[in-house]
């Protein structure tokens, strides 16, 4: 319907100026005014247009062949520098990565360090904080251990031969000393499980 609406207003455009002209079929009658504006608004309508920048921004270059030009064909050595650039990008951010890999790492290091030192540390002090109270009367180690908190105490009597922990025990009073002897069972079972 579309292609007879153009050929006949094409025939129109045509025959159009000889018809008002009296030349044409109808035995030299005028053409109606109202026809004739009707039909160069068909005309002006099916006439090719001129090419617009937004037709070029929809890809109209791409949809007519005619329109190809410098951009088309630059276009395989635009893609490959974008591509080689963004590989540039890609390797530059890997070398930053990898940087900060090895910073990590080495923090990693300087950390464990620190650790092991301050465990050794730790395992010495404990060494001769129980070499101190082993060596010292029952009740005298029984009152400073009173006034220690409690998982302190209990680790240092776990540490202690027993005949010295059960003359300090005893030198304790009662309740603590119960509290005491029950914190280094449970040390006892934690270990016994560990080892299993």
């Amino acid at each position: 319907m579309l292609l007879t609406a153009r050929l006949l207003a094409l025939s129109l455009a045509v025959a159009g100026p000889a018809l008002a002209a009296g030349d044409g079929h109808g035995g030299g009658a005028a053409s109606d005014p109202a026809k004739d504006a009707a039909m160069r608004a068909i005309a002006a309508r099916d006439a090719p247009k001129e090419p617009t920048a937004q037709d070029f921004a929809a890809g109209g270059a791409a949809k007519d062949p005619a329109k190809t030009g410098y951009c088309a064909t630059i276009a395989d050595a635009a893609a490959d520098a974008r591509f080689a650039w963004q590989k540039e990008q890609l390797a530059a951010l890997e070398k930053q990565v990898e940087e900060r890999i090895r910073r990590l790492e080495e923090k990693r290091a300087e950390y464990e360090a620190v650790v092991q030192r301050r465990k050794e540390f730790l395992a010495k002090a404990d060494e001769s904080v129980v070499a101190v109270y082993a060596k010292m009367r029952a009740d005298a180690a029984a009152l400073q251990l009173t006034n220690m908190p409690e998982d302190n105490a209990a680790a240092i009597l776990v540490k202690l031969n027993a005949r010295t922990a059960s003359a300090v025990l005893a030198e304790m009073e009662a309740s603590r000393a119960a509290s005491l002897a029950r914190k280094m069972a449970e040390a006892g079972r934690r270990k016994d499980n560990e080892r299993s």
